[in-house]
């Protein structure tokens, strides 16, 4: 991301120049999809080429007109990437960019100092990472394993700010933008305690995120060795989750020839049945923390105005921290008979 963040204003009055004139010259955009991935794109995300550009100074326009003080970054390749996660309809598209700001300035244990050198320690566990190979579908998968986890090292919210800065760093490709993701996630050896990190206001907050905080398209998620524990965790996330979303679960237990039917086998690793060698986090790694330089420029221009407060954008206050903690009490003995 590049440019002011400011919308710059001025009063209606007659012969006043237009928000955009007083803003300064965006970043030019290029196109880096395929033509296969173009014509993808206008059957799937309803993006025409020829209209693209119009569609982005439309989201610009509504973003300086009714939240010019969001602090947001306005360059095309960065709006574009909200569009394509609402499939061009200008109105969800900007509810997901107020959300995703709204997200990251409420929440600040995940949002404060968030830059790849300050999750090193979760990368370096094997928490997280993403696979070589895209899937048949050009899909990225990105594998999260929460057994790596050691919860006396550092809380739950330091691996959300790992999977958080790995989508960041996909959703940068426009082939990601348009094929979305996979989630490929194995719960070998998660037991009650660790579960318990996991209750329903962090489960709230992370899949608010992945909903309707986060430009990004979640097109399968696939869960293995999942214990008889999951069964609780499913409980607490099933009940924020749309029925969309929820459909593209799959739980596979400890059957990998399901799995394959999802994820061929010529990408995996070989402890998933897999044909591509061991799983090796270190290219991964080495990429996330070889971009730091551009997330601190990116993330430094997410800076909430002074006239401004999380609450203007989009109000989520106590009530919903009582409500999770209310469903927690609730939940826990439900953790506990399935265990």
């Amino acid at each position: 991301m590049s440019g002011d963040s400011d919308c710059t204003r001025t009063s209606p009055s007659a012969g006043s120049p237009s928000d955009n004139e007083l803003l300064p010259d965006q970043p030019k955009y290029v196109c880096t999809l395929s033509p296969d991935l173009v014509t993808k794109a206008r059957e799937e995300l309803q993006e025409k080429p020829e209209w693209r550009l119009r569609d982005v100074q439309a989201l610009r326009d509504m973003v300086c007109k009714d939240y010019p003080s969001l602090g947001t970054c306005l360059d095309d390749a960065f709006l574009l990437r909200f569009l394509r996660a609402r499939k061009f309809d200008y109105d969800r598209a900007l509810q997901l960019l107020v959300n995703y700001h709204t997200c990251r300035r409420t929440w600040p244990e995940v949002f404060t100092n968030l830059k790849p050198s300050a999750i090193k320690p979760v990368l370096e566990s094997g928490f997280v990472t993403v696979l070589p190979h895209r899937d048949p579908q050009g899909r990225h998968v990105v594998c999260i394993r929460p057994d790596r986890w050691t919860p006396s090292n550092y809380p739950i919210t330091e691996n959300i700010r790992a999977i958080y800065l790995t989508l960041e760093k996909l959703i940068q490709s426009e082939e990601t933008q348009v094929n979305g993701i996979v989630i490929l996630a194995d719960y070998k050896g998660v037991s009650l305690s660790k579960a318990s990190h996991f209750g329903p206001f962090v489960a709230k907050k992370v899949i608010g995120i992945l909903q309707d905080g986060f430009p990004i398209r979640i097109k399968a998620v696939n869960i293995i060795n999942e214990p008889r524990i999951f069964k609780g965790i499913f409980a607490i996330i099933k009940p924020f989750l749309k029925e969309k979303i929820a459909n593209r679960f799959f739980l596979h237990g400890c059957d990998l020839n399901s799995l394959h039917q999802n994820i061929p086998p010529v990408i995996l690793p070989e402890e998933y049945g897999g044909t591509a060698g061991k799983l090796d986090i270190s290219a991964w790694n080495e990429l996330l923390l070889a971009s730091e330089e551009d997330f601190l420029h990116d993330f430094s221009e997410l800076v909430l105005q002074c006239d401004s407060s999380p609450h203007d954008l989009l109000v989520s206050g106590d009530a919903d921290e009582k409500q999770c903690d209310d469903s927690l009490r609730g939940m826990k003995p439900q953790l506990y008979y399935c265990y």
